[in-house]
Order: C-alpha cells, then sequence, then structure tokens
C-alpha cells in the first residue's frame, strides 16, 4: 500500500508515491483519485476523466494543505490501483481497484474520504455538481457541506444524492462521498473542470465544503 507523504505534492509538481506502509496517524482527509491507468472513466474527445480527476485532487490537496491540513491523496499518477492489490481474490481488476481504494481508507481511517469523479450526460444541457453519500449521519454532513459549497460556485440547486450501491460507499467505515465535480458533456461544465483559473476556483470550493465540516462537527 503506498501513501503520498505531504512534502512530496509540494514539493514536487510530479510527485510519486514513496514510502511503502509507514506509521500514518491524523489524517484528516484522504482524497481518492478515480479512474486511472487502463480506466480512463468518461471521455469527451480527447479529454479523459482520470487526467481531469488527478489534476483536481492536486489542487485539492494543495488548497487543503494551506489550510493545516493532514491530507493524503492515494493516486499522484497515471496508473490504477488494482495494481497494487495483491490480496483480493477475484478476477475482475474494477473489483480489485475499488477494494483497494476502501482498504486504504479503512487502514489510515482519516476524518474524511472524498472521491473525485467526473460525470457524463446524454443531454449536453445537463449541469451541476452532484455529491452522493452513505446512509451515515455524518457522511450526510459532509455531502451537505459540499453540495452546498459547490452550488455556490456553480449557480446551482442540486441535492445530495444517497449512493446506496456504490463500492466505496458501502464499504469505507469513515465518513465518504463521491464528489461528481460537473459534466464533462456540458461545455461550462467542462471548462470550469479543465480551464486553469476555474480549476483552482473549483479546488477551493471543494475544499471550502471539506473544511466547513471538519470545523463544525455535529451537535449531539
Amino acid at each position: 500500500m503506498l501513501f503520498i507523504p505531504p512534502q512530496t505534492l509540494e514539493a514536487n509538481p510530479n510527485p510519486s508515491p514513496v514510502s511503502e506502509n509507514p506509521i500514518v496517524t491524523d489524517v484528516d482527509v484522504l482524497i481518492d483519485v478515480g479512474h486511472g491507468g487502463v480506466d480512463s472513466g468518461t471521455t469527451y474527445g480527447e479529454l479523459l476523466e482520470k487526467d481531469i480527476n488527478l489534476q483536481m485532487a492536486k489542487l485539492t490537496y494543495q488548497a487543503l494543505r494551506k489550510k493545516g491540513y493532514n491530507v493524503l491523496v492515494n493516486r499522484v499518477d497515471d496508473y490504477a490501483l488494482s495494481g497494487e492489490n495483491r490480496w483480493f481474490r477475484s478476477r475482475s481488476r474494477h473489483l480489485k481497484d475499488l477494494a483497494q481504494r476502501s482498504h486504504l481508507a479503512n487502514e489510515i481511517h482519516p476524518r474524511a474520504v472524498i472521491s473525485l469523479h467526473v460525470n457524463w450526460a446524454a443531454r449536453s444541457s445537463k449541469t451541476g455538481p452532484i455529491v452522493l453519500h452513505q446512509k451515515s449521519d455524518e457522511s450526510k454532513r459532509l455531502a451537505h457541506c459540499l453540495q452546498s459549497s459547490l452550488n455556490q460556485l456553480y449557480g446551482t440547486n442540486e441535492e445530495m444524492v444517497y449512493g446506496k450501491t456504490f463500492y466505496l460507499l458501502k464499504h469505507v467505515q469513515v465518513p465518504a462521498v463521491i464528489v461528481e465535480m460537473g459534466f464533462i458533456s456540458n461545455d461550462r461544465d467542462r471548462t470550469q473542470m479543465t480551464q486553469p483559473k476555474k480549476q483552482r476556483k473549483l479546488a477551493e470550493s471543494i475544499a471550502a465544503g471539506v473544511i466547513q465540516f471538519l470545523e463544525h462537527p455535529a451537535e449531539h
């Protein structure tokens, strides 16, 4: 299992995973970078979801680190996490990939997991971010914080969604969400996710939602 120490992403624009199986404690956020390697995710022409996810993960990491949070990223280059999984007995590369992501989250037990993805729709008019959550109240609260922050950026009124069927959300034992950052099939969303200045705004919006969750725990 590979971990990314904070100084790696800050010192190197193209970092590599180092330090196998170190002791990692007090992690605030794990950023799960969707897809990778042979799995490109959704596409638009030559534009690949896996590349957008990776760039947005790096920018979100930087935004959270600047605020002093301890953050880990599970992929910092173009490779499939299934290649690191030698313990899950399945012929399915896809399941091995998802199992590796879930196992990492449960091993380091962060306060929150955000899995970054890109959406697609047959109608190019479909727009806006969608955050999917687990059944737990804390996951719902994390999703609400992120959905509100992203709606403000996009000028939308999207509602968060219960991701009942999603493997990652079913198997991760800490508050986790899937962040569909926008629709690659929509011109405006695609610009938001690929134009450098707008990417930074998007990363800051994601970070703001996570920080809202971390700094304002639910009252019991």
